[in-house]
C-alpha cells in the first residue's frame, strides 16, 4: 500500500521519515535543516556545512535556497560550506565534477558565507588531503547534508575502502564497480568507461564526530541500501548502517526508497 503520510520510527539512535514523494521528502529536510541553521547561527554566529553532491539532493536543494518552501530566510552570508567529495582530476568547471553540481544548485542561488572547494585536479593529492583536513579540523562541523549510495556508501566510502575508524579525515579511493555504475545510472556519465575510477573523499569520522546530520534518500534503486542501513548489521559491508549510531542523525526517505523496510 503506498504511503500517503509521513511515517516516523527509530532505527537504534536514526530517526527516519518516510514521505510519499521526493518533493515531500526535499520539503520536509530543508525545513529541518534551515529551522537548525537558524538556531545554530542565532547561538553561536555561524555556522560550518558539508554538502553532499549528487541527483538524490536536487528536491532537497531546490527547497532549502526557496524561504516559501524550508519556512526560513536563512543568513547565507553567515554560514561556511565544504563538500565531501570529487573525482581525482576534473576540475571544478567540469561538468560533472562535484564543485560544479554544487555551483549550480547551491552556490550560484546564495551569497554564501565561505566555500572551500577540494582542488581534486591538483596533481600533489597528499598535500590536497592536508590541507583540506587542515580545515575541517579548524572547528567543529555543525551540520551534514548527505546521501546513501546504492551500494550503501557515504561520500565514496565504498565497502572495500570504508573505515569507521578511518586515521584519515581526507583521502583518494578507488571507486568500486556498483558505485562507477550508480553515476551512469543517475545519468551522470554516458558509460562506465567514462566514469573516473578514483576519487577524494571525506571519511567515515567526519560523519561520526559532525554534530548532526540530514540523510536525504530518494528512489527505488536506493531501497536495498536503506533495508541494510536501517535494519542489517551494522558493518563496512554497508557503510551507512553507521549512522544509526549517531546521536543527531534524520533519514529522510520517499515511499520508493522505503519500499523493502518491515518498519
Amino acid at each position: 500500500m503506498p504511503i500517503i503520510t509521513p511515517h516516523h520510527f527509530t532505527a537504534g539512535c536514526l530517526a527516519v521519515e518516510v514521505h510519499p514523494d521526493r518533493a515531500a521528502l526535499g520539503r520536509a529536510a530543508a525545513r529541518a535543516v534551515a529551522a537548525h541553521l537558524q538556531a545554530v547561527i542565532a547561538q553561536q554566529g555561524t555556522a560550518r556545512v558539508i554538502f553532499a553532491c549528487a541527483p538524490s539532493q536536487n528536491e532537497f536543494l531546490a527547497a532549502l535556497i526557496d524561504p516559501a518552501q524550508c519556512g526560513h530566510t536563512l543568513e547565507w552570508s553567515k554560514i561556511t560550506a565544504f563538500h565531501m567529495d570529487d573525482y581525482v582530476g576534473l576540475s571544478g568547471t567540469h561538468p560533472q565534477s562535484f564543485r560544479h553540481y554544487l555551483h549550480e544548485h547551491l552556490l550560484r542561488q546564495v551569497k554564501i558565507g565561505c566555500f572551500h572547494p577540494l582542488p581534486a585536479e591538483e596533481s600533489d593529492a597528499v598535500a590536497v588531503a592536508a590541507r583540506y583536513t587542515d580545515l575541517l579540523r579548524a572547528q567543529p562541523i555543525d551540520l551534514i547534508c548527505m546521501g546513501i549510495g546504492e551500494n550503501g556508501h557515504i561520500a565514496f566510502n565504498d565497502p572495500p575502502v570504508a573505515d569507521f575508524d578511518d586515521p584519515l579525515l581526507v583521502k583518494v579511493v578507488e571507486l568500486d564497480l556498483a558505485c562507477r555504475q550508480q553515476q551512469v545510472n543517475d545519468g551522470c556519465f554516458p558509460t562506465l568507461a567514462a566514469v573516473p575510477r578514483h576519487a577524494f573523499t571525506l571519511t567515515i569520522p567526519v560523519f561520526r564526530q559532525a554534530r548532526r546530520l540530514s540523510i536525504q534518500v530518494p528512489g527505488p534503486r536506493k531501497a536495498a541500501a536503506v533495508l541494510a542501513t536501517v535494519e542489517g548489521p551494522i558493518t563496512t559491508a554497508c557503510p551507512a548502517s553507521i549512522l544509526r549510531q549517531h546521536p543527531a542523525a534524520i533519514l529522510y526517505l520517499d515511499s520508493a526508497a522505503a519500499n523493502l523496510l518491515s518498519s
